[in-house]
């Protein structure tokens, strides 16, 4: 239909004047080869814009100075106007990105070191064993920094207690879950604390100390001290390889056994009973000491090493049979203190506080280590038991029992290198320390209610892992 009509008009215009002459259309007219172009430059003032771009040029070479007495060729000429407009181009972008990287600083969004006036990106960082002793004061400092943390413990020796004035904090997770199963996070820093530190708890369940917490019989409880250091470990190790986090492993000072050298610097190799009833937790760490630095050297984890020395502070475990918690209990209960052997054993302590400012600089710093973290201020049993009769009464009794098996001559650590390279030692003398802890231990036992917060008076606490 639509063809017809147009048919019919075309007719009606076009009448033929003689009989049998038929329509003939009109032929094409045939533009010049220089028509399209031309009319290309003259749209949209395109020929203006050419010809003051040619004007400028020519007044750039007029006016530049000539490096050789004769003219430049056109050819030199171009290639100087390619490369003056190449030079400028760089200019301009060089210029947009310093722009854009002033703009970003000035809103604090740039990485690496921050400026000074803004505030510092919270990280994610998880701890094992960040319900225990140590590891919850360690959690109160991270919070306090603005770090996102989360808070893996499968309470043998942890307590939710020691963490629950954070739970409703966004920036906090506790999970409940065993070091010897894998576990996929996403986080910055790994504080691997998880593992049993007194004596009781080690050899109650050795095997899983020197591999990992696990099952709550007591077969398994027995295949379980060791797993801890050894397969828990590995799955921390893993996880930080696979997220690229920096990993710090809390060792001990039992590493160096019943030590021939005193005090005990970091280069000293240890004398261990490798089949002792303490060789699962010192083996144990041994072992995991040499897992970390392999997968530093293997597999380039970045990896911090603490070795702890003897601890103490509020959330000690009551009746973990390390020796300050052992006589604080003891005093407070009106028993008689225990001593092992004849009393000159001695030992160094440290307060809470300080432990957890030694390992936050060690995580921070950039060595390795191990670092010594420790009181080298050395007392013996005798004289520790005559500082807890000072401090809580001083007609409590002492009661002399044969010692242990294993159990350490002297213990004192040389700090030089936490001095010299991480600026870091202890700060507060045992007779200081030791009434924050006799309050919260008169708290929990007698439930009285006296104005003390651990979270609050040790302004800086270390980690979940006690030692004897």
């Amino acid at each position: 239909m639509a063809s017809e009509l147009i048919y019919r008009g075309h007719d009606a215009a076009h009448t033929p004047t003689s009989g049998g002459a038929g329509y003939t259309p009109k032929p094409e007219k045939r533009l010049l080869w220089f028509s399209r172009p031309l009319r290309y430059l003259i749209r949209e003032q395109r020929l203006a814009f050419l010809l003051v771009g040619m004007a400028l040029a020519t007044l750039f070479f007029a006016l530049a100075p000539s490096s050789s007495p004769s003219s430049y060729s056109s050819a030199a000429a171009a290639e100087l106007a390619l490369r003056s407009a190449m030079e400028l181009a760089r200019f301009g972008e060089h210029h947009r990105h310093r722009a854009a990287f002033e703009a970003a600083t000035s809103r604090g969004f740039v990485g690496g070191k921050v400026p000074l006036g803004i505030k510092r990106k919270g990280l994610r960082i998880v701890v094992t064993g960040g319900a225990g002793f140590v590891g919850s004061h360690l959690v109160d400092r991270l919070i306090a920094r603005g770090d996102s943390v989360i808070v893996v413990d499968n309470f043998f020796t942890g307590r939710k207690e020691n963490v629950m004035h954070h739970f409703g904090n966004p920036n906090f997770e506790l999970i409940r879950h065993d070091v010897v199963e894998p576990l996929l996070l996403e986080v910055d820093q790994i504080y691997h604390l998880a593992c049993p530190a007194s004596p009781v708890h080690y050899k109650f369940n050795p095997v899983k100390t020197i591999i990992s917490f696990s099952s709550s019989s007591l077969i398994s409880s027995c295949c379980g001290l060791h797993k801890t250091n050894v397969v828990g470990t590995l799955n921390m190790l893993g996880l930080a390889k696979r997220v690229g986090a920096r990993f710090l492993l809390t060792s001990t000072s039992e590493v160096y056994g019943d030590p021939l050298q005193h005090p005990q610097v970091e280069t000293y190799w240890g004398n261990v009973n490798p089949i002792g009833v303490r060789s699962c937790y010192d083996e144990g760490k041994r072992t995991a000491e040499t897992l970390t630095m392999d997968y530093h050297r293997g597999a380039q984890v970045e990896v911090r090493i603490a070795r702890i020395f003897n601890t103490y502070g509020p959330r000690m475990c009551i009746d973990d049979g390390r020796v300050v918690s052992n006589f604080v209990a003891q005093a407070l209960r009106k028993e008689p203190l225990t001593v092992y052997g004849d009393g000159k054993q001695t030992r160094s302590f440290q307060y809470v506080s300080d432990l957890v400012e030694g390992l936050m600089r060690l995580m921070e710093g950039e060595h390795v280590g191990p670092f010594n973290l420790g009181n080298p201020g050395e007392f013996t049993m005798l004289e520790l038991a005559n500082v807890v009769q000072e401090t809580i009464d001083p007609n409590a009794k002492i009661e002399f029992r044969p010692n242990t098996e294993d159990d350490p001559h002297k213990r004192k650590p040389d700090i030089t290198k936490a001095k010299e390279l991480l600026g870091w030692e202890p700060k507060i003398p045992l007779r200081q320390g030791l009434p924050l802890m006799v309050s919260d231990f008169r708290k929990r036992i007698f439930g009285d209610h006296f104005d003390v917060n651990p979270s609050t008076t040790t302004t800086s606490t270390a980690t979940g892992t006690g030692f004897s």
